[in-house]
């Protein structure tokens, strides 16, 4: 049971004292959510699955496609009818709808919200739960935002000694403002975390039994570079694989125009750095790289793919692609085709184009590429990277690699390569966090199946 002031000024009883955290969108907002769940259970609140059962709902939205947007919208507004009937139940509002300017519309369009929590942000909904005074004494957003992810907090219930992979942010916030990208309106500007405090949160993450962190910036490359005071990325990641008991260390996403020779050493050099980058190509046309904002040619992406294969020797690529973009003609998407079909990248995140409300390709530019071709161009180079990943994938057949396994679906574990890539393996043993060498019986272009060497009687 809890007692808390009202905006009456009234004492009022919280019987149940249970949160409910709904999120969309990407691993930034999956670390969000994490940290909001441990802040939620620091004041004492535990974790349910049903909404309708909780004092405390949390929706964690994203808005990178007007899909997502009306999919939180809905999500939204169906909670107005569970907070009629509780009006004591809070509801928080947080990420990438909110943004991190003043939510007045979204106060006026949704005024049974409670709180309007910007990305990255737990404090003020942790603030309205204890009603303290750190919003008057931190009135800078910044500052207040960061006094909240300072906090060592622990993993939920739910996910402590269970979690084996787990991501930290390091660069809040963009910058660079793709035409096509509505980041950097809704999570403001580009701003580095503070070194001492994520590898605080490492050693702690750790410490509750993860072994495996991803680290976090909308262009992660670029951390340090808003502050001189900071390491770059590789600096940061020789700390990092100082850490006793982590076992991985992964990072994304990547920029072509940022990506160091430094920090293609140290994934070299370093044995906890995964052998794996995602690093968006976007389109294989200059013209439209042009229009995209993007910041490079093609040819230099192609000097870049092939540099990392020479220094990182195995890696595997991951590169984002959209299509439709406004003036995109079909010569210019065999562009795109050719490149993706030369360059025989292990992932191709498939994207078509949208217009975003507030980005600069929505203001200025004309959505002119009908949905039926974009669709077409889509499924097009979805074929072709099923084929390419499939061929990628049948060299592994027959070979012992290390698998970090993760969790057990049904009668199988499932794991990761250090180049990423998912492998299932039947055991009745406890795998969990464990880096084990398996051998590969079979491949597809999505996951791959394995078993333990004949020569190793683990696991039987």
């Amino acid at each position: 049971m809890r007692i808390r002031r009202n905006t009456s000024g009234l004492f009022v009883i919280i019987a149940a004292m249970k949160y409910y955290v709904w999120t969309e969108g990407c691993q930034m907002n999956v670390a969000d959510s994490q940290r909001v769940s441990s802040g939620l259970e620091n004041l004492g609140y535990s974790a349910t699955a049903k909404p309708e059962d909780a004092s405390v709902i949390v929706l964690n939205t994203c808005v990178v496609r007007q899909s997502a947007e009306n999919k939180a919208i809905g999500r939204l507004s169906s909670l107005a009818p569970l907070k009629k009937a509780n009006p004591n139940l809070v509801i928080n509002l947080m990420g990438c709808l909110v943004g991190f300017r003043a939510p007045d519309k979204l106060r006026e369009r949704f005024p049974f919200v409670d709180v309007f929590s910007p990305p990255s942000d737990p404090g003020p909904l942790l603030s309205y739960l204890t009603q303290d005074e750190v919003r008057s004494r931190l009135k800078d957003e910044t500052r207040l935002r960061n006094a909240w992810m300072d906090e060592d907090l622990p993993l939920p219930a739910v996910e402590h000694g269970k979690l084996v992979s787990a991501h930290i942010p390091i660069v809040l916030g963009c910058s660079h403002a793709c035409t096509y990208c509505i980041i950097p309106y809704r999570r403001g500007a580009e701003q580095s975390r503070p070194a001492e405090d994520i590898l605080k949160e490492a050693r702690s993450l750790v410490r509750q039994g993860v072994r495996e962190i991803t680290l976090l910036g909308q262009i992660v490359d670029r951390y340090g570079l808003d502050d001189p005071s900071l390491p770059r990325l590789s600096g940061l990641l020789e700390q990092l694989n100082e850490i006793e008991g982590l076992e991985r260390i992964r990072f994304l996403t990547s920029h072509p125009a940022y990506m160091t020779d430094d920090l293609l050493k140290a994934v070299a050099a370093l044995d906890k750095v995964c052998p794996h980058i995602e690093v968006p190509i976007q389109a294989g046309d200059d013209e439209v790289l042009v229009n995209m904002k993007r910041g490079y040619t093609v040819e230099q992406y192609r000097r870049l793919v092939e540099k990392l294969r020479r220094i990182i020797p195995g890696v595997s690529i991951a590169t984002d692609i959209i299509v439709g973009f406004p003036g995109e003609t079909a010569e210019q998407f065999q562009h795109t085709y050719d490149l993706l079909a030369d360059l025989k990248l292990d992932v191709a995140h498939l994207a078509r184009y949208s217009p975003r409300e507030g980005t600069l390709s929505a203001r200025h530019m004309p959505d002119d590429v009908p949905a039926e071709e974009k669709m077409h161009r889509f499924r097009l180079l979805e074929e072709l990277q099923e084929k390419i990943v499939a061929e990628i994938h049948s060299r592994y057949l027959g070979q012992t690699v290390p698998v970090l396994f993760e969790e057990k679906v049904k009668s199988r574990w499932r794991g990761r390569t250090g180049t990423n890539k998912l492998v299932f393996l039947e055991s009745d043993a406890d795998l969990r966090g464990q880096v084990l060498p398996v051998q590969i019986t079979w491949t597809g272009p999505w996951s791959m199946q394995s078993r333990f060497p004949v020569e190793d009687g683990a696991g039987k």
